[in-house]
Parts: C-alpha cells; structure tokens; sequence
C-alpha cells in the first residue's frame, strides 16, 4: 500500500425516517438564515419540500428559497445563487435533492463568500480554500453522485463550455440525511442512470494502478457486484427499499474517499462524458453508459490484468479455457450487455446526439488524465466519441 491521507468529515444520518427524526436538531449547525436549494418539481410533487420546510419554521428558521437547479447546474446559476445569499444574509445551506443540487449548493457555498472569480480560481483550476465556505447540509432525494459525502462539485460554464469538477474537503456537508424512501419519486428512468454513475465512479477507481492486490480494489470488486444486483432488482420494482437502500449507500461509499485510498483514478470516461453534456447536456449517467464500453475496449488490452480480474470476480465469467486478453474483452462485453439489459442507451443516437454535433470541437475540449491504463491523445478520444454513433 502506498502512503495515504484520509478525510472525511460529514455526518451521515441513514435510514427511513431520519430526516424527520434528525434535522430540527441539526439546524443549529445552518445558523438562522437558511438558503433551501433544490432542483425541479419532483420534491414538490413529492411532498418533500413542504416536510422540509414544515420542520425549517418550526424551528424557527428563516427560510430562502432557491429552486431550479439544473441537472447539470451552471456557473450563472451559481453565481444567482451567491447574490441570492449576500442579499438575504444566508447563513447556512440546506441542499435538498440529487448530485447537481448537492454540486450547485457547494459551489454556492464557496461563491457567496469568496471576493473573487470562484469559478476562474477553483474550477477552471485547483485553488486553495483559505476560507470557510457557507455551512451545508444535504437531503439526498437521489442516488448516484455520492456528492453527499464529499466536497466534489461538478460546474458547467455555459459560455466558455466547460464542465469540470473539483473536491475541495472544506466544502464537504456537515451532515447527510439519507432515507432511501426519498428516491422512490425519482423516475425510473433518472434512477438507472443514477445507478451507472455510480458503478462508473467505482469502475474508474478500479482501473488503474496498482495492479497487485490490494483494499481498495476489494472494497471495489464488492461495490460493483452490489450494484450490479441492486440495480435489476431496483428495475424490476422501483419500490424495493432493499434494493434502494443498497443503491444509496453503494453511490455514497463510491465517493466518499475511501476506495480512492492507494490509487492513481482514471476518469477518462467521465472527462470524456462532461464535454459531451458541456456541449449538448445530455444526461450524465446515460452519457456514461454509451461511453464506458467503447472506452474499455479500446484500453482492456493494456489492462488485461484488471479487467480480467474484472470478468471473474465481478461477473462471475470462468476463467477456464480463456486467456487474460480474452477474460479482459469478456468482463467489457458483459458490462455492455449489463448496459442493454437495463434498457440505457447504448449510442450517442439513443442519447439525442445527431451528426451535427461537432465532435472533432469536443474531442479537442476533452481534459485529457493519466491514471488509467489508455494515455489517450484527443485523436483518441475523437476515435471513440465517433465509435459511439
């Protein structure tokens, strides 16, 4: 094992009821100004937020409201959201929803206090946070980010098109509150995605350095498998809180640090997908299920010891009979298959992405990392993007 720091300081309340059981007593923690940052109209719909802001006034909280928050959240809408805070002397955050409220209210969390260009001094390049940030806490309405144990927030800067995200410790919630009954008004189509997402963020830790064995890639074979089997069972019935529960812990220990512990990280596939949904904000989760495949075949040769590890251990693919090259190409296309079995889609097409689409534009945008075993150059990533229609 190599040398290692670890951290994580949020405060995870889990199970079905917590949020009415724990979050007056948390409050004190928001001071008595709370911005209430949520996305569209699910929690409404949902009952959600009239709970939530049911138990914020009877606490005696003075509650701003700021909703809209895209799914892939912008930096304009970050910076509505600091101006909003200034003006109503926010004093605290309270982030109800998915990973792009978390990512949005992180990001506003930083911007309503710092006196520069957040996103110029933190996003578009790592900065240090030598300030603290406004308090956040989380209700988690969707699985998929792990954005409730981390400081990670993914931003998109609409005119410059970019999107990229940044962890900065400092900005992790105070506290999480997770009850999986929460993700049940969330559609089943948005849940799978959810889902891949968070296999992708395992699989990407997964396929890198080092290669000898070691804890976090144990940690990580279990992960998958979890939710691998989480995600048919949550597909045969939305409402299976087993399934549901298991999903929202599986995104939550896939970022929240600890299987990130002695290893390089990869992320190609998301940097790949982020300028994919920068330039034509297709969904995340299902950008990530076109690409995952087409990416891992281009690189399983070069880590063949992996993914060959990868079809035995998490598929359950006989090693018997098959060289590791073979074993390696044989865990991508059970992944594949996994993929058109959950019904995501499988080509930019099923994604909405037409010929128009400048690719050759987004491939040259693409951050280009070196942790995982393809070092691609942006003819690379061209090659894939266009493998993919």
């Amino acid at each position: 094992m190599r040398s290692f720091i670890f951290e994580n300081s949020t405060k995870v309340y889990f199970g079905q009821g917590c949020v009415e059981e724990y979050l007056s007593g948390l409050l004190d923690q928001l001071g008595g100004t709370v911005m209430l940052a949520y996305g569209g109209g699910s929690v409404k719909r949902s009952g959600v937020y009239d709970k939530i802001v049911g138990i914020l006034k009877s606490a005696g909280r003075t509650v701003v409201d700021f909703g809209g928050i895209m799914p892939n959240p912008t930096y304009s809408k970050v910076l509505e959201g600091a101006g909003l805070a200034r003006e109503r002397g926010v004093t605290g955050i309270l982030a109800v929803g998915g990973g792009s409220v978390m990512d949005c209210a992180k990001a506003v969390s930083m911007a309503a206090v710092y006196e520069g260009d957040v996103w110029a001094d933190f996003w578009l390049k790592r900065g240090t946070v030598d300030f603290d940030p406004l308090p956040l806490g989380v209700v988690v309405t969707m699985s998929g980010t792990g954005s409730e144990c981390n400081g990670g927030a993914v931003v998109t800067h609409e005119e410059q098109k970019i999107k990229h995200d940044r962890d900065y410790p400092r900005c992790n919630p105070r506290f999480a509150l997770m009850d999986p009954t929460y993700t049940y008004s969330v559609p089943r189509f948005q849940m799978l995605c959810g889902g891949f997402d968070a296999l992708s963020h395992i699989m990407e830790i997964y396929f890198s350095g080092p290669d000898e064995e070691n804890v976090s890639d144990d940690i990580s074979e279990a992960l998958m498998r979890g939710v691998i089997r989480d995600l048919r069972a949550a597909a045969r019935d939305p409402e299976d809180y087993n399934a549901r529960s298991n999903l929202m812990w599986e995104a939550a220990m896939a970022e929240n640090r600890i299987i990130k512990l002695n290893k390089q990280t990869d992320f190609m596939a998301h940097m790949m997908e982020h300028q994919l949904s920068a330039y034509t904000d297709c969904c995340h989760g299902a950008g990530l299920a076109v690409l995952h495949p087409v990416y891992y075949r281009a690189i399983c040769e070069k880590g063949a010891v992996k993914f060959a590890r990868f079809a035995v251990r998490v598929w359950g693919i006989p090693a018997e009979g098959r060289t590791e090259a073979e074993l390696a190409l044989a865990g991508v296309e059970a992944l594949a298959g996994f993929i058109r079995e959950l019904g995501l889609p499988t080509t930019l097409g099923e994604l909405g992405i037409g010929e128009e689409v400048p690719l050759e534009e987004i491939a040259n945008s693409v951050m280009l990392t070196d942790g995982g075993y393809g070092q691609l150059t942006r003819e690379d990533v061209l090659s894939i993007f266009k493998a993919c229609r």
